[in-house]
């Protein structure tokens, strides 16, 4: 099944709300993703429809397993990408919108590439 941009940052942000809260609603998606709520409504109900979230009857979003996936991949790429940026030297805050646009369509190949170079190089450098 193919994902789109849009879909791969709802399930992030399901992802981030449910690390930082003990359930995840609707309204919390569009709060902290500044969007209206019935665009949340939409985007959530295509979610459920392709069997990447479950909605209970109090209205609150858990992430299937294969939404757990593809989240947990766009995030782990988001903060990688984010650290690799700001040990390049720019902004924090930039870092972290630039790395939301390239997290979407590096490919799985240079993003193992990129990866590599991090773990490797620039976290074995904090370590000496």
């Amino acid at each position: 099944m193919e994902i789109h941009e849009s879909a791969e940052d709802y399930l992030e942000c399901i992802l981030k709300l449910s690390k930082e809260k003990p359930v995840v609603r609707s309204i919390d998606i569009a709060v902290e993703m500044n969007y209206s709520k019935p665009s949340i409504s939409v985007a959530m109900k295509n979610l459920r429809l392709n069997g990447l979230i479950t909605v209970d009857k109090n209205g609150f979003i858990t992430l299937t397993e294969e939404g757990r996936k593809i989240a947990e991949n766009i995030y782990e790429r988001h903060l990688l990408l984010t650290e690799w940026l700001v040990w390049l030297g720019v902004d924090q805050e930039i870092a972290a919108g630039d790395a939301c646009r390239i997290e979407h369509d590096l490919s799985p190949e240079s993003y193992e590439a990129l990866k590599h170079h991090v773990l490797t190089e620039i976290k074995g450098k904090r370590e000496d």
